[in-house]
Order: C-alpha cells, then sequence, then structure tokens
C-alpha cells in the first residue's frame, strides 16, 4: 500500500462521490477509480458499495479507514519532525488528557515553555486513558495525561501533584442536587451513568462496596460534557471527576467518603524524539523537582 494512495481512499471516504473527490485531489476521474479498484485487490475485498451517483464504506471499507487515519497522520509527523529547521525549536507537541483538574498543571508547563519556544504549536486530544495509550503505542501522542488506575510500565512518567476526587454530576433541581455530599446508599436509588474503562469500575466497586450491586446503570460515557447533557434531560446522573462545574443547571456533589484518584503525565520509554518534544520533555522533568523557570 502506498501513502499517496491512502490518501486517496481517505478523500473518497470522506466525499462519498469519485468525482468530486477527484477534483480535489486534481486527478482524473478514471485516475481515481483505478487506484481504488487496485487497492481492493491488492487487500483481496471490496471497499465500497457503488452507487449511481455516490459510494459508501463497506465494513471492511470504515476498518481500513480508521487505519489510513492513523498511518497517513503518522506519516505526516515523522516528514515534519525532519523538516524542522535544526537553528530553532519549533514543530508540534501532541497532549492527550481525560477532563481533570490536572489538566490545569500541564497548562501551566505550556504556559512557562511558550515563552521560551513561542513557535511550538500544541495540539490536545481528549480521551480516556486506554485511548490514549493506544495512541501513545502508535506514536499519534507525544505525551498522556493519565488517571489512575492505569498500567505505566512501559512509560517514564511523572506524578501530578493534584488528586482527583470523585462525585456525581446531578441536576440542581433534583433531590441529590440538594445535598452537600452523596453517599454509596444515596445513588442506589437513582439511575447512574457510568465511566467505560473496565478498571476504574473495580476501583468504584470497591467504594459502593455492598451497595454495588443494587446500583441501576442507565448507561456509560468517555467524555463528561456528552454525559452532562443526558444528566441535563435527567436520563441519570454521572459519576465523574470533582472539577469546575461549567454547567448551569448542574451541579457537582462530593463523594462521602471521600474517593481520590491520582494522574501521571507519562511518555514511551527508550524513544528518539524531535526536538520540541525532547526539550518540553525536560522542562516536564524540571517542574517535577518544583522548578518551573522561563529562562534557557
Amino acid at each position: 500500500m502506498e501513502l499517496r494512495v491512502l490518501k486517496y481512499f481517505l478523500m473518497a471516504a470522506r466525499e462519498e462521490n469519485i468525482t468530486k473527490a477527484a477534483e480535489i485531489l486534481h486527478i482524473t476521474q478514471p485516475t481515481l477509480s483505478r487506484q481504488l479498484m487496485q487497492l481492493e485487490e491488492e487487500l483481496g475485498t471490496k471497499l465500497f458499495v457503488r452507487g449511481k451517483h455516490s459510494i459508501r464504506l463497506t465494513e471492511d471499507g470504515m476498518l481500513l479507514k480508521k487505519r489510513a487515519q492513523d498511518i497517513v497522520a503518522l506519516a505526516e509527523r515523522t516528514e515534519k519532525e525532519f523538516t524542522e529547521r535544526q537553528e530553532e525549536i519549533t514543530g508540534k507537541i501532541v497532549i492527550g488528557c481525560g477532563e481533570t483538574r490536572s489538566v490545569e498543571e500541564v497548562a501551566e508547563m505550556i504556559a512557562s515553555f511558550q515563552k521560551i519556544y513561542p513557535q511550538v504549536q500544541y495540539e490536545i486530544y481528549t480521551a480516556n486513558a486506554d485511548d490514549i495509550k493506544e495512541r501513545l503505542d502508535k506514536g499519534l501522542i507525544d505525551i498522556g495525561l493519565l488517571t489512575e488506575p492505569v498500567d505505566i510500565s512501559r512509560y517514564h512518567f511523572i506524578r501530578m501533584k493534584r488528586k482527583e476526587r470523585w462525585g456525581v454530576l446531578a441536576r440542581k433541581d433534583s433531590p441529590l442536587g440538594q445535598q452537600d455530599y452523596v453517599t454509596p446508599e444515596d445513588l442506589t436509588k437513582v439511575p447512574l451513568l457510568m465511566v467505560k474503562r473496565e478498571i476504574v469500575k473495580q476501583e468504584l466497586e470497591s467504594w459502593f462496596g455492598d451497595f454495588y450491586e443494587q446500583l441501576e446503570v442507565s448507561g456509560t460515557y468517555n467524555l463528561l460534557n456528552n454525559a452532562a447533557m443526558l444528566v441535563e434531560k435527567n436520563i441519570g446522573v454521572a459519576l465523574c471527576f470533582y472539577i469546575d462545574n461549567y454547567y448551569k443547571n448542574l451541579k457537582i456533589i462530593p463523594f462521602e467518603p471521600p474517593l481520590e484518584t491520582g494522574c501521571v503525565l507519562v511518555w514511551r520509554k527508550n524513544e528518539v524524539r524531535a526536538g520540541a518534544v525532547r526539550c518540553f520533555l525536560e522542562k516536564v522533568k524540571k517542574y517535577e523537582k518544583g522548578i518551573l523557570e522561563d529562562k534557557k
């Protein structure tokens, strides 16, 4: 598979129209059709269902789309790293993180680093720890902010200073919304939106104790902003980290007894890194030691 052909495939998948995709790619429609058919022959499968005026991906086509997006992104990042000017630090640092208050610490590191290297750009990818680890291992993310429990044996890491405290996101006008804290027993009386990660569910199970079997789980989520929309519509309450509340009609109520989770900032071991990432990690290590100066 050639990288060029994968880019052709992604454009056709995006536009769902061979003629329109060919125009955007500045090639002829027959050329694009031929390249896509050769790709199907190479892989031994149909990638598109072809209609009279449009095309759509088959199941195998959707699988290739996901793989192709990762391959193209990694290739473009690699090319960028080799074309960066050597006399100055430029480029992009990709950081994966969840929705936690520890992101504020990462922002402090970025702010300090930006004063020294203003031409460096940052891409923030928001997801849960499992997704971030997967992208770290593929080389699509440089640094990950992970919530524990998590296996970090394959990574270098520093532990963040702040602990994340668990709570529940509920409507202010609900019975729970009138409380200053919630107990395991309180949460047996309402539908719950549970985090998706299995290893985190096990931690929550320990906190609930004997009440865990009495819970009514109405759904799972991996990003709080989406879960908040369901809470707003009274579908349930969401178990989440205690964060600054930006939701007008909602309230985060802390667990009692408290349940806290640590965060770690991780990066892959034994890897040669581009200048921007290498310099940023030097700053991260100084931050761990309490040094966050704005001078080289």
